[in-house]
């Protein structure tokens, strides 16, 4: 009898964030596969319980799913979490899915955050349709065609935005998208949880005199 991949969402900042039910899970499964080992360990540490953990990232991701695989075909339940929020959302575990579901091994959703939605939800922008980017291409070539490409989107657009990179994103889209209204918002749950609403022009020129840290959801208005 094959085991269970549990995909659980953790919190996104505020360790508080984290719903009954994962606790249970993660206390119930015989191994936990991390994006990174001591994020996981502060939360296990925070509840305290332990768990062995096992590293599960962008640059290991095929070698340790195998090892993971074998675990579950013995019948071993893994939990799958990222660092912050729901797993597989612009983090590692697609590639894990779709091998786990080829052998017919059981995966199941635990819910919980993820900065998207929170983020939609405070941004004073349409939250009833929306489209999810994730980060955009590391290439300055692709990331100007997808934005091009993005240009008649009806739906709220939703990004991710590393704080190097921020600046430059919306300069892009203010070159791209035109002047619209967005939201930007970054250290979502914890203590210096900020968000910002105006034109990309407004947000621009506010962003001048600030101190870029942590990672951005932006938020930007659908083509009217």
């Amino acid at each position: 009898m094959t085991g269970i991949l549990y995909l659980v969402s953790t919190p996104i900042g505020n360790l508080e964030d984290i719903t009954l039910r994962a606790l249970r899970v993660l206390k119930e499964v015989d191994l936990i596969a991390c994006e990174d080992t001591r994020q996981a360990a502060k939360l296990l540490r925070h509840y305290q319980f332990k768990k062995p953990l096992r590293s599960y990232f962008e640059h290991n991701k095929f070698q340790r799913a195998k090892f993971i695989l074998e675990e579950l075909a013995a019948g071993k339940k893994v939990a799958l979490i990222s660092n912050a929020g729901t797993p597989l959302v612009s983090d590692p575990g697609y590639e894990l899915v779709r091998q786990c579901l080829a052998r017919d091994i059981k995966v199941i959703p635990v819910p919980g955050p993820t900065a998207l939605i929170s983020a939609l939800i405070i941004s004073g922008l349409p939250p009833d349709r929306f489209v999810f980017e994730g980060f955009l291409p590391l290439k300055p070539a692709k990331r100007k065609k997808r934005l091009a490409a993005l240009r008649s989107e009806p739906r709220t657009i939703i990004f991710y935005v590393s704080p190097y990179k921020l600046r430059q994103t919306l300069e892009l889209i203010l070159e791209y998208l035109g002047d619209r209204p967005i939201g930007l918002v970054k250290e979502l749950t914890k203590l210096y949880e900020n968000s910002q609403r105006g034109r990309v022009s407004e947000i621009l020129e506010r962003l001048q005199d600030e101190k870029i840290r942590g990672e951005y959801t932006l938020l930007v208005k659908g083509f009217e």
